[in-house]
Parts: structure tokens; C-alpha cells; sequence
């Protein structure tokens, strides 16, 4: 256990150094399985195979595809339609923009896959017309930040691939179980807005009321969106299609909406394949240092000490559901998102399945976590990603701003932790 401790730590000084955390990973884990394995040529063939393994696994083949359809969907430029379809549904409640905001956020994570991506193309599409209609910038720049999380947990999601593939966990389960959490989210981010605007009305006026048939109208250039999401996720539930399977059709549908918008070229095409085979070579690099890391810390019996050692203190399931809440929310306080689920999701996962937790309820239950690490400061991504996008903004007023969404976060844990069939209850008939 000791030797797992002092990987841990070099690993830290290696990434603080400014060494690139798959870079760390490689580094500690095979000097440590050298150490304790007693010279190099045990370790190198341990990191071969580990990297021949995880190449062989026909579930990466999934990443690429989810990630080339988020750029898709990006060079589509559907976000704007979307939010305006959003915006003539909910803009003429108080605080409306802001719940369109949530709205429309929702849908394109259901398609992008990814926090950042929709963090930030929903910050040029829906601040702006906030700002001009007199929104507080706590409200505005707050909503977009945490909205954005949602592309963590609602499907398909980046990290949900990676966390499957970390831990070998069935990923068209794991999308499935994170339908109803997704949703229940949302609606708690509304929530939130309803709270916030109800205390301070002045921060979210009230918009124009769209007619029933603009309202309609509005619909018509985001239905292929609606019709690809539900074709993905129909496809998953219905058995019709392997989560790689979902992933090549979505990645293909969302080509052809971006052809017939006359928003992909040739060029934009070349873009995405270029861009796409760079996020996923670094991904998989992050994730081949995480096996060899993982592999170092089986061998040092660090798994196997903490199974022992919270089955000594008996405090039960709860017991340890909520120690991994505190540990989440202090390490997703100091370190980035996904590097944080790379080099604990192992860990926490064996021991989740040695005390007898369903290993798919787990698996949301961990991205549920993260998601409140990217709104939470001093590394909170999302928000980071708003500021960026509006630098005349103060960081202190986004992060005041995402507060009450953090705590609806906090509360959709709580939720989940109670009623475990939030998650559970869909794949009663797969």
C-alpha cells in the first residue's frame, strides 16, 4: 500500500512539474511495477500489453465516433436554431432566457457529447441577446456555465465512453441509465432559476410571448436534431444497435444534417477528421497511461486495503457512497474533470462492486460527481470556458452565479443516492 501512496504523490510533483498527466501516468506506473516486480523487462512487457489490450477493445472505436459528431453538429451551427426554438417556447416567463438556456443546452449535449463544446458555442448564442434584454451577467454567464454540464451525463457522452471503457462497463447500459437522471437535472436547473429570479426578479425580465404558431415554426430547423437524438437513443434501447453501432449512425447522421444545411465543405469535413483524430489520439494516450497507472496500483494492493479497511469501519453502503461524495467534491475542487475520473474511476469502481452497488448506477453516480467539480472553483472548467468567451465578465460573479445550479446538483446526487431506480429503472426491460 505504501508504494501505491508514493505513486500517488510522484504522480502529483510529475503533473504540478508541468509533465502531461498521460505522460505521469506512463512514467509512475511502470518504474512502480518495475520496483515491485524487480527490474524493467517485466514492467515493459506489462505496458505492451496493456497498450495491445486496449487497442484490440472494440468499445474505443466508439470515442472517435461520438467525438466526429459532436464536430458535426458544431459545423452545422445548429446551436442558434436550437435556442431560438427554446427561447420562443420559455422566453416569456421571468427569467425565460435563462430557462431556454437550460433548454436548449440540454438538446445540444444530447448531440455534442461534450461540457466544454457546450459551454462554449451556447455562450456566443445565448449571453449576447441575455445582456441586451438587461439580464444580470451572475444569472447569464451562470446559466450557460452549468447548463453546460449536462453535456457530461446526458447521452451520448464522452466522458460516460471513457468511464465504460475504464472500467469494462456495458456503455449502451450506461447511456441508457442516464436518461432519467439527465432529465431530472434539467428540470432541477430550471428550478434553479425559478428560486433565483423569484428572489431577485430584477435579474431575469420577462420576454416576448411567442405565438402558438411561431412557436410551431420554430421547430422546423431543429427537428432533424430531435429526430437524430431519438434515433441514437431508440436504436440503444431497443437492442437495434451495439453503442459502436449508435455511434457510427449518429456520427453519419449528423454529416448529412450538416450537408443539407449547406454548413459542412469539404474543408469542414477535412477539419473534423483532422480534429477528431487529434482529440481521440490524445484521449487514448490519457487513457493507455491510466491502465498501466491502474495495472501498478492493483499490484501494490491498494484496491484490496481500502475494501479491507472500509469493510473494518463498517460503515456501510451510505458510509461509503458518501465518502466518495467528499473526496470528489475536494479533488474536483483543485484538478480538471476528466484527468480527476482517469485516476480514480478504477479504484472506486472496484470497490463499489466489492460492497455489492450495481456498477452501472455507479458509473452515473461518478459523473453526477464530476459534473459539480467543473462549476466549482479554483478549477472549475465550465466557467473558466464562459469567462473566456467574455472576458469582461469577473470570474468571482460566473462562479457566484453557477452556486444555485451546483446546489441542484448536489440535490440530484442526494436524489440519486435515496432512489436508486432514477438510474436503475430503464434497463428493467433490456
Amino acid at each position: 500500500m505504501m508504494a501505491s501512496l508514493l505513486g500517488f504523490v510522484a504522480l502529483f510533483l510529475l503533473a504540478f512539474a508541468g509533465v502531461p498527466l498521460a505522460f505521469a501516468m506512463l512514467l509512475v506506473g511502470t518504474g512502480g511495477f518495475a520496483l515491485l516486480r524487480g527490474g524493467f523487462e517485466p514492467a515493459f512487457s506489462m505496458v505492451a500489453q496493456q497498450v495491445m489490450d486496449a487497442s484490440a477493445n472494440d468499445g474505443m472505436s466508439v470515442l472517435p465516433m461520438f467525438i466526429l459528431m459532436g464536430l458535426f453538429v458544431h459545423k452545422a451551427d445548429l446551436s442558434e436554431e436550437l435556442y431560438k426554438a427554446a427561447n420562443a417556447w420559455l422566453g416569456h416567463l421571468r427569467g425565460g432566457l435563462a430557462h431556454a438556456t437550460v433548454a436548449a443546452c440540454a438538446v445540444f449535449a444530447a448531440i455534442s457529447g461534450s461540457s466544454i463544446a457546450t459551454a462554449a458555442t451556447m455562450s456566443k448564442v445565448a449571453i449576447p441577446p441575455m445582456r441586451r434584454l438587461g439580464y444580470n451577467d451572475a444569472l447569464s454567464c451562470g446559466s450557460v456555465a452549468s447548463a453546460g454540464v449536462l453535456g457530461v451525463l446526458i447521452p451520448p457522452s464522452v466522458p460516460l465512453v471513457i468511464y465504460g471503457l475504464l472500467t469494462n462497463t456495458d456503455i449502451r447500459q450506461l447511456f441508457i441509465a442516464t436518461i432519467i437522471p439527465g432529465i431530472l437535472l434539467a428540470l432541477l436547473f430550471i428550478v434553479a432559476v425559478v428560486a433565483v429570479v423569484a428572489m431577485r426578479p430584477a435579474w431575469g425580465p420577462t420576454g416576448e410571448r411567442q405565438g402558438w404558431l411561431e412557436r410551431f415554426k420554430s421547430l422546423r430547423n431543429v427537428w432533424m436534431v430531435l429526430l437524430l437524438f431519438a434515433c441514437i437513443m431508440g436504436g440503444l434501447y431497443s437492442g437495434v444497435f451495439t453503442a459502436t453501432e449508435s455511434a457510427g449512425v449518429g456520427a453519419t447522421g449528423a454529416l448529412l444534417i450538416g450537408v443539407l444545411r449547406r454548413k459542412i465543405t469539404w474543408r469542414g469535413l477535412l477539419e473534423c477528421l483532422i480534429e477528431t483524430a487529434t482529440t481521440t489520439a490524445m484521449i487514448f494516450t490519457i487513457m493507455f497511461g491510466a491502465f498501466v497507472f491502474a495495472n501498478f496500483i492493483t499490484l501494490s494492493g491498494l484496491t484490496g486495503s481500502l475494501i479491507e479497511l472500509l469493510q473494518q469501519q463498517g460503515t456501510g453502503t451510505l458510509g461509503v457512497l458518501l465518502t466518495i461524495v467528499a473526496i470528489y467534491l475536494v479533488l474536483g475542487a483543485l484538478m480538471e474533470s476528466l484527468s480527476l475520473m482517469i485516476l480514480t474511476a478504477p479504484i472506486f469502481h472496484a470497490i463499489a462492486v466489492s460492497i455489492g452497488i450495481h456498477p452501472i448506477w455507479f458509473g452515473v453516480f461518478i459523473v453526477m460527481l464530476i459534473e459539480i467539480g467543473m462549476l466549482t472553483p479554483p478549477v472549475g472548467m465550465n466557467v473558466f470556458t464562459v469567462k473566456t468567451m467574455n472576458p469582461d465578465v469577473p470570474i468571482r460573479v460566473i462562479f457566484a452565479g453557477s452556486t444555485p445550479f451546483v446546489i441542484a446538483n448536489v440535490i440530484a446526487v442526494a436524489l440519486m443516492i435515496a432512489f436508486p431506480a432514477i438510474a436503475l429503472f430503464p434497463l428493467r426491460w433490456l
